[in-house]
């Protein structure tokens, strides 16, 4: 018999394609948890199980995908939630600032992805790369997320790949542009990825897929 477990504040299970990152384009079921502004719904861990075993069953999807307001504040019900035996293979998308809590969830994923946006202080870059360096010891699949905006320099984005080696030499590195920005009209981005795959072999740069139909 199913315990029912914690209860979490989620913004809904919709189905979606996922917007970022290696599974970029994915159609994904999103777990994600609310932000304060956002209308919330209640749903114990039992529940949360059962409706994605029901939704899994409607349709055809590549995975699940857990994300929102800071995901890993919420680890226990996370690793309830993962007791109860998900239907598809699962990713975390994580700023990366809560590595301590990863041990709960880490061996139930098939994805760890850690998403940087801006100009992160170095504080925050390093507990990234703290993420990634478990990620990597408990064998699961990690992937750093680069989503700079117009003010990030290229030696910032540099030193973060560079850092990303350091914690794992397995990491995917997806980089993505800024929205709107025209990257056919110079030869920025093509002398950043020659020396960001200097740096390390598993740089990818990627357009996003903006909202509504990519979803995050």
């Amino acid at each position: 018999m199913q315990v029912a477990g914690p209860t979490a504040a989620l913004a809904g299970v919709p189905a979606g394609i996922q917007g970022a990152g290696p599974w970029l384009g994915r159609r994904q079921l999103f777990v994600r948890f609310a932000a304060e502004a956002e209308t919330a719904t209640m749903f114990t861990a039992g529940a949360l199980c059962q409706e994605l075993g029901r939704l899994a069953k409607r349709a055809v999807y590549h995975s699940i995908a857990i994300s929102g307001r800071d995901p890993l504040a919420n680890a226990d019900y996370l690793a309830a939630v993962f007791g109860g035996s998900l239907p598809l293979p699962t990713m975390l998308d994580t700023d990366g600032e809560r590595a301590d809590e990863l041990d709960q969830v880490l061996r139930h994923l098939a994805l760890l992805q850690v998403t940087i946006n801006g100009q992160p202080s170095d504080a925050a870059v390093e507990r990234a790369m703290a993420s990634l360096a478990a990620a990597r010891s408990a064998g699961v699949e990690h992937a750093l997320v680069l989503c700079p905006t117009e003010q990030t320099t290229d030696s910032q984005l540099l030193r973060t790949v560079e850092q990303a080696n350091g914690a794992s030499d397995g990491v995917q590195v997806v980089l993505h542009p800024p929205t709107g920005v025209p990257i056919d009209r110079d030869r920025r981005w093509l002398t950043l990825m020659e020396s960001a795959n200097a740096l390390h072999a598993d740089v990818r740069l990627m357009f996003r897929i903006p909202p509504p139909v990519g979803m995050r």
